[in-house]
């Protein structure tokens, strides 16, 4: 049930509770309860009228199909740092976010997301080869049937709306 498998207070190992309206990782001597909190993920759009770019995934989830720039923060890590650096180190290029275009979560999944606009300040979009193996960029109109996630198209048609409209929430620099 969980990745822990013993209770951070006293040691024993931990099992599945009915607790709080869910089966939760429990420790049946101290009482324990482990919180299974959600990972958060970042992703950027870098995109404009022309087209937006694209990275073919080498790993899974997803590997052989297509989708944006993302990864998981670090913790302690602020987000939009976490966006920029995303980009950089999948497909090479520095990024100057432009708005939040939304955050997005499915039923089941341990991942909320957080994707970005953005638009390159520097560099030549490079596959990093580990986790990306092609970097493309795909008219709006002729986008991959091979998206990597069931959210990608969502998520390009919220931006598309948000361009459209001048909807883009406008992120601040961090603290």
């Amino acid at each position: 049930m969980s990745e822990l498998g013993y209770c951070f207070h006293c040691g024993n190992a931990l099992v599945a509770r009915h607790q709080e309206d869910r089966e939760r990782p429990t420790c049946p001597v101290c009482g324990f309860i482990h919180y299974l909190d959600p990972k958060v993920a970042v992703a950027v759009v870098l995109g404009d009228e022309d087209g937006v770019l694209l990275g073919k995934r080498r790993i899974d989830p997803g590997a052989g199909r297509w989708s944006f720039p993302a990864g998981y923060v670090n913790r302690g890590e602020i987000l939009e740092e976490a966006a920029v650096r995303e980009v950089l180190e999948e497909i090479g290029l520095v990024v100057k976010l432009t708005g939040l275009v939304g955050v997005y979560s499915e039923r089941g999944s341990p991942v909320v997301l957080v994707v970005y606009s953005g638009e390159v300040v520097t560099g030549e979009p490079t596959p990093d080869g580990r986790e990306v193996s092609e970097v493309r960029r795909f008219a709006l109109e002729r986008l991959p049937d091979d998206l990597a996630f069931p959210h990608d198209r969502r998520v390009l048609a919220d931006w598309k709306h948000a361009r459209q409209t001048g909807s883009l929430i406008v992120i601040h620099d961090p603290l």
